[in-house]
């Protein structure tokens, strides 16, 4: 068993490749644009768990970025049996103050390149007849944030579509689950070490392990999409209630619109 994984260098993709060798002991295609880290990510993962690891160092917000992944695999006679997209940016910005570039990199990162590799390993395995495609969205993607608006669409879009090639691949013989989980334990969004600590303890953030963890569960059990947390489901029906002035507001009053 072969597993791909974009963003695999640090964060949740770390966790996925880490846990998919120590635990299924599958084979890994990392892929990253941290060449430092992927190196050592790879290294460590192949020394520790006896499996094979191929890294591929490249930006996949670049035009033909999926079809390189694609020709390095194939070079290498990779068979690949799970995709997880993982790869993604993350800012808080107001639209006409984001930099053209940084919109484009975006969409390409969520939605162009997860959709050609999903495409081009898709086609591969439906033709085998078995395969699992992982695709991280957010639960962003089931409302709508001010200052988070080319996030929260780039990610409504990869929920949309892999529930749509979901039913399309699943009489091949291949699954295709979405991930949609809140807000992840990183330095990501500007909190203090205190803050961080009391939202994992309220299981509003989760660790990125317990995240991976979930994720892949999901994915090998064959269902549909996977949100982890008890919070977040909890609390989803009342934020979508929401006005969206009154949800500008509170973005307002976070660290990283200060």
């Amino acid at each position: 068993m072969t597993a791909l994984i974009t963003g695999a260098s640090s964060g949740i993709g770390l966790q996925y490749a880490t846990l998919l060798a120590k635990e299924w002991n599958a084979d890994l295609l990392l892929v990253s644009n941290q060449e430092k880290e992927l190196q050592e990510t790879a290294d460590f993962l192949r020394d520790s768990y006896g499996v094979k690891v191929d890294a591929l160092c490249i930006d996949l917000t670049g035009d033909e970025a999926a079809e390189t992944v694609y020709s390095f695999a194939a070079e290498r006679s990779l068979e690949i049996d799970i995709l997880i997209n993982n790869a993604g940016v993350f800012f808080f910005d107001k639209f006409i103050d984001v930099d053209p570039s940084r919109i484009d990199g975006i969409m390409a990162l969520h939605m162009s390149t997860p959709t050609r590799l999903c495409r081009l390993f898709g086609a591969d395995m439906c033709r085998r007849g078995n395969g699992y495609i992982l695709n991280m969205s957010s639960v962003c993607a089931w409302m709508t944030f001010p200052g988070l608006q080319m996030y929260e669409s780039t990610k409504n879009y990869l929920l949309s579509f892999s529930k749509g090639i979901r039913h399309e691949m699943r009489q091949n013989g291949v699954s295709v689950t979405v991930a949609t989980p809140g807000a992840v334990d990183t330095p990501l969004y500007g909190l203090s070490e205190k803050i961080r600590r009391k939202l994992v303890r309220w299981q509003i953030s989760l660790p990125p392990e317990k995240l991976a963890r979930k994720a892949l569960k999901a994915m090998f059990a064959g269902k549909k999409t996977c949100m982890p947390g008890v919070v977040n489901h909890l609390l989803l029906p009342l934020l979508r209630l929401l006005p969206d002035s009154l949800v500008g507001r509170i973005m307002k009053r976070l660290p990283m619109f200060r």
